[in-house]
């Protein structure tokens, strides 16, 4: 506001006959010039005569000096409107009452004057403002312009049926004029009355008369909408990041020179922080201060010493000093206008002066009793309340006069409604710009903005509507956690109102009091609230001070994000609404249905469908980020100017709706309702594109806000594509649209097509499309972050979205991998149905007179272009998923990758293993190139994870297809050796080292859930092993030594496979099996033998290992017992996903061999045996009782 000048304060306690009171005055402004002494005059100065300086400007005496005579004991209407405008800080929290020091006193001396009191009372949180209202002047007014003639009516009704208004007696004006020229001979040094020019020896006339005009000119008239030639009166541009702006109040003055000549600024001399007891007071002052005296300030005042001092002149001096901290009052006493003597009274002895004694306590009482009185009844902020005390009256009433005025045909007949508004929203501003501001305070904002929105003309005043409701949304914080949404006070339903304050029941205030002859009890009840008495304000606390209890907050508790975001959302669209009523254009926009769509020229759907159509809409859309910082100032579609303050407003405005739409997007997202918050975010990129085209700088910011939008988006078109199943449900959701959501986006079309995100948005049915939308999304978020370097500045967020590219590219890379394996499977399954068919046929070939050459004629042998495609696009998505996660150092994510890519070339593998002919299948080199490079990727894997340490789960998982694809390559060169193309030794020594390779990954010793698959495979590999060593073995002719060595390892690998089987308990036929291949191997051993003894040597053990085989045909009676007993037990069949039964036939066909080779076995034994000495009989004899047996 304006410059402060320092000046002296401090708490003054006064004790006057036992009475304390406690007084403290800080000047928080002061426009007057450094105090000097005062010039004593002479005695017998006649101060009927003026001196030479007589009514000139004086910065000594400031506006006291020009303005004695007729304005400077006048309080103008608006005067504290203007202070509070200049110390916006302390109303509404720190000060009860912003007022005129005159008004101050005149409350003050209630009890003891028999004058009327009119005043127009103001509530702005716990402050409240007290203006002089003139009822006179207000009827002098109304009879010249027609203006307040319902409260003219009403006065004349309810009060004073025969008004007239008064005239002031000569007497008044002469005394005006002889304080008038003491005062400016006090200011004058040589103290002479110097003669001045005729035409000023008689002022009275003049100077009423001139205040007659300046009374008159003193009111502004009721708002009225300003000429088309004139600028409307509204505020400055003052929104934007409100809640982080500045300390300092960047706002411009709401009014323009013009009302301020009429009161609505700070004219005061010093304007005064008064602390009077618990009651804190903003009071302006005009009263001249001088310095000598034993103090260093000193007021002056002029008495008739023909007449006493009264109680009312005591308060008023009292009350003067106190106000503006004055320690000494000096006191002139004249006869006739001719100077007598001066005389020095100290403030605190001004109650005990003769004549004038009054009690400080009491004042102290009353002061504490009106305040009270005031503010338990003057609870509704915007309202203008009227304290009136008719002359000789007791009676005080308080009128809610906002309410008759709306019971009139224009509500804005009432002035105070503009200046009350613009207070209200500036103490909401300045609140909402302090950066620390307590959370608890929201409620106190929010309550003064509703306020100030509901007492303004929507039409009249759209900038300060706009800004108001962009405020309101701007107090939900949209981000916050529910933690602290719990936290909040209890949602007041009269949020409307101000404070829930609890107010006392005043005693009596029901009943009808007396007023004068010219009262009607029965009309009082068009009054709020009545003191019955005057005296009734100096008994001490007979209205409780309430205004000691502090506001309790008001701001509603949302109890879900959805509520909030509504709530911002209807203030969002209340602000649009003003700015677009604002906005004139020669060639207006028609007037548009919200509920009809609005036709777009959409772009050709074979422009915008399948990837192909997603790249171009990308490049268009990069190509519009990188030019939108170097646009010239345009000029947009609605008509707006650029760089005016509905420009400036709607950007924030839609921006703060995107915001919204973004986190109800994202709210809807963790309840799955992904077409609903796919049809959120939508909103929300059409609300961003539509501030594109708005912006001619586009802040970094902002761009982060669309990374983080486009980021959503890709998450919703992913979980869309995942959750196929519900697509129904989905389009429903996304369909849906609320009749706000409508309005908004009415609002945006004004300014663009909101078709710039489109791509991203569309719900579409294909699950590819959906995958690449989502890629693309995430790929365009990236992009931002690259174009503006935010990936520096939001490290987070940049990994994040790094992380959904590798993600999504994972996911289309399986998605693609799946689909060649669907088309292997089909292609595999039609070739057996064509060989069975053809095998059908081959049998009655002389029948149909085909041969046999024309067995497997056109069938395709050959991978088809379509599976390598796509192999390719599945191997390019996971090269850059890899690429992604490892330019993070996500080691666990791109190992995952790298796993997948293994997988995939295992697929390609598999689909070059059908291309030969089934007679003639061998294993091919290309089978081997995708198993060898499936291999390399997996070790990559395991090199990324580095340990298993860092993710166990993921490691052993890498090692178990790692020894799967070993396993498998070893198990095709086993089954189907390329004897066309490598040696037998070759080939034995190559599966040899792919299954032990095998088993060095495959983990049989850790507990986990895939413990007993590693132990099958572990005794498979094993079994395996014995079987090549056992079949070379019998094979091989020559190498004695290589010989043994093939013996020693089919052994070893036996026994190591039988070891594994036993610890299984769902293997029982392979346990069996090897079991009855060790028997062979031990028969083909004794084939070799020539001694007797070495072959029954060889034979107890093959009958022993026979004996072993116990285990295997107790599992096996056990499944076999269990699912004979199965249909007993349950009627119904068992479910399709049971664990397999046995293969009978297998079963079958082994205890065919086990019975074949334990009875040779035996009848071998015989053989032996009974070719030996006598002394085996015995053992002959036992032999053959056990083949009997068995």
């Amino acid at each position: 506001p304006h410059g402060t000048s320092p000046a002296p304060g401090g708490w003054g306690t006064l004790f006057l006959g036992g009475n304390e009171v406690k007084s403290r005055a800080v000047v928080k402004y002061s426009s007057a010039p450094p105090r000097t002494a005062f010039a004593r005059l002479e005695e017998k100065t006649d101060l009927k005569l003026p001196p030479a300086n007589w009514l000139r400007e004086s910065a000594k005496l400031g506006p006291a000096g020009t303005t004695i005579l007729g304005n400077s004991k006048k309080s103008k209407p608006f005067s504290s409107f203007g202070m509070a405008y200049d110390f916006i800080d302390s109303v509404g929290n720190d000060v009860d009452v912003v007022s005129d020091s005159e008004n101050i006193k005149k409350l003050l001396k209630i009890p003891y004057s028999k004058s009327h009191v009119s005043m127009a009372v103001h509530r702005i949180g716990r402050t409240l403002l007290l203006d002089e209202l003139d009822i006179q002047e207000l009827f002098m007014r109304s009879s010249q312009t027609g203006d307040w003639t319902w409260l003219k009516e009403f006065y004349q009704r309810l009060i004073d049926q025969k008004w007239q208004r008064k005239k002031k007696s000569k007497e008044h004006w002469y005394q005006k004029a002889i304080l008038s020229k003491f005062l400016y001979y006090s200011i004058n040094g040589d103290g002479a009355a110097q003669p001045v020019p005729s035409t000023a020896e008689q002022p009275e006339s003049s100077s009423s008369d001139q205040t007659n005009d300046s009374d008159g000119a003193s009111w502004p008239a009721p708002f009225e909408m300003p000429s088309s030639g004139s600028e409307p009166l509204e505020p400055s541009y003052i929104v934007g990041h409100v809640a982080s702006a500045p300390k300092e109040q960047n706002l411009t003055t709401l009014f323009n020179d013009g009302e301020n000549s009429q009161g609505l600024k700070n004219d005061f001399v010093r304007n005064i922080l008064w602390t009077f007891e618990d009651i804190h007071m903003l009071v302006g002052s005009n009263m001249p201060i001088f310095g000598g005296g034993r103090y260093p300030a000193v007021s002056l005042r002029l008495r008739d010493n023909n007449k006493p001092i009264n109680v009312l002149t005591g308060i008023d001096y009292w009350l003067d000093n106190l106000i503006c901290n004055v320690p000494e009052l000096v006191m002139c006493f004249h006869v006739n206008g001719i100077v007598q003597k001066y005389e020095m009274i100290k403030t605190e002895e001004i109650p005990n002066l003769e004549n004038s004694n009054f009690s400080t306590k009491v004042i102290k009482d009353i002061a504490q009793n009106i305040l009270s009185f005031l503010k338990s009844n003057c609870t509704k902020e915007g309202h203008t309340y009227w304290l009136f005390k008719a002359s000789g009256s007791d009676i005080v009433k308080l009128y809610d006069l906002t309410t008759l005025c709306e019971e009139t045909e224009d509500k804005y007949q009432n002035p105070f409604t503009m200046p009350v508004a613009i207070l209200l929203y500036k103490v909401a501003c300045n609140m909402m710009m302090k950066k620390n501001q307590n959370k608890k305070h929201y409620g106190t904002i929010r309550t003064l903005l509703l306020n100030c929105v509901k007492l303004l003309d929507k039409s009249r005043h759209p900038q300060i509507i706009a800004s108001a409701n962009y405020m309101l949304s701007e107090l939900f914080q949209l981000d916050e956690p529910k933690k602290e949404e719990s936290s909040e006070s209890p949602l007041n339903e009269n949020s409307d109102e101000s404070y829930s304050e609890e107010e006392e029941e005043m005693p009596d205030s029901d009943e009808n009091g007396s007023y004068s002859t010219s009262s009607d009890p029965s009309d009082d009840n068009k009054a709020v609230a009545i003191i019955k008495s005057v005296g009734e304000l100096s008994v001490p606390e007979k209205y409780k001070s309430i205004h000691q209890i502090r506001p309790s907050c008001t701001f509603p508790v949302c109890h879900d994000t959805e509520e909030r975001c509504r709530l911002v959302l209807s203030y969002v669209l209340e602000g649009l609404k003003s700015v677009d009523s604002s906005i004139k254009k020669e060639s207006d926009l028609p007037a548009a249905d919200p509920n009809t769509p609005i036709p777009l020229k959409y772009e050709d759907e074979s422009t915008r469908g399948g990837p192909e159509g997603l790249e171009k809409q990308m490049a268009l859309f990069l190509d519009k980020m990188v030019c939108v910082s170097s646009l010239s100032l345009p000029l947009f579609q609605s008509g707006m100017i650029p760089g005016s303050w509905q420009h400036k407003m709607k950007l924030q405005l839609i921006l703060k709706s995107s915001k919204a739409y973004y986190v109800l997007s994202d709210a809807a997202m963790s309840l799955q309702k992904y077409g609903r918050a796919l049809r959120y975010i939508k909103l929300a990129l059409q609300s961003h594109d539509t501030y594109c085209c708005l912006c001619t700088n586009m802040l970094s910011e902002v761009l982060l806000f669309l990374s983080q939008y486009l980021t959503l988006c890709g998450d919703i078109q992913l979980m869309l594509a995942q959750n196929a199943n519900n697509r129904a449900a989905h389009l429903e959701e996304f369909n849906y649209q609320t009749k706000e959501d409508q309005e908004i986006l009415h609002s945006l079309h004004r300014e663009s097509s909101c078709q710039g995100f489109a791509w991203a948005t569309d719900l579409s049915t294909d699950l590819e499309s959906q995958l690449s939308v989502s890629c693309k999304c995430y790929e365009a978020a990236n992009e931002i972050l690259q174009f503006s370097d935010l990936k520096s500045q939001n490290p987070e967020h940049y990994v994040q979205v790094l992380k959904r590219m590798g993600n999504i590219r994972n996911e289309m890379g399986v998605f693609y991998m799946n689909q060649a394996a669907a088309l292997q499977s089909e292609r595999v399954g039609s070739r057996l149905t064509l060989i069975t068919s053809l095998k059908a046929l081959s049998s009655n070939t002389v029948t149909l007179g085909l041969g046999p050459h024309h067995k497997f004629e056109g069938m395709s042998k050959s991978v088809s272009t379509a599976e390598q495609q796509l192999w390719k696009k599945s191997f390019s998505c996971f090269e850059k998923g890899i690429h992604n996660f490892e330019s993070i150092d996500d080691a666990t994510n791109a190992a995952l990758l790298l796993c997948n890519t293994g997988r995939l070339m295992r697929i390609c593998a598999q689909a070059h293993c059908g291309a030969g002919d089934e007679f003639k299948r061998e294993f091919s080199p290309e089978e081997g190139l995708y198993y060898n490079k499936a291999v390399d990727y997996y070790l990559k894997a395991l090199r990324s994870l580095g340990t298993r340490d860092i993710h166990p789960a993921v490691w052993d998982s890498v090692n178990w297809e790692l020894s799967t694809t070993y396993f498998t390559m070893a198990t095709l060169q086993q089954d189907y050796a390329p004897l066309s193309r490598k040696a037998q030794e070759q080939i034995e020594k190559e599966v040899s080292e792919a299954m032990m390779k095998s088993l060095k990954y495959c983990d049989v010793d850790s507990v986990s859930a895939r413990q007993p698959l590693c132990q099958y495979r572990a005794a498979t590999i094993h079994h395996r092993l014995a079987s090549m060593y056992h079949s070379c073995l019998r094979n091989q002719v020559g190498d004695e030594h290589l010989r043994k060595q093939h013996r020693v390892l089919a052994d070893l690998h036996y026994s190591k496979a039988v070891k594994l089987f036993q610890l299984l308990k769902d293997a029982p036929c392979e346990l069996l099996r090897v079991q009855l291949e060790r028997v062979a191997f031990a028969e083909f051993q004794m084939t070799s033998q020539n001694s007797n003894v070495g072959k029954l040597k060889t034979l107890s053990g093959a009958l022993d290992i026979m004996v072993r085989t116990k285990h295997a045909f107790q599992l096996i009676r056990k499944e076999l017992v269990e699912e004979f007993d199965q249909p007993k037990s349950d009627e119904s069949p068992p479910a399709a996903d049971s664990s397999p039964s046995l293969n009978r036939e297998e079963v079958i066909k082994l205890l065919s061999i086990f019975e074949s080779r334990l009875s040779f076995l035996l009848l071998q034994s015989i053989k032996l045996l009974s070719s030996t000495k006598k002394k085996t009989r015995p053992l002959v004899w036992r032999v053959e009782c056990f083949l009997v047996w068995s």
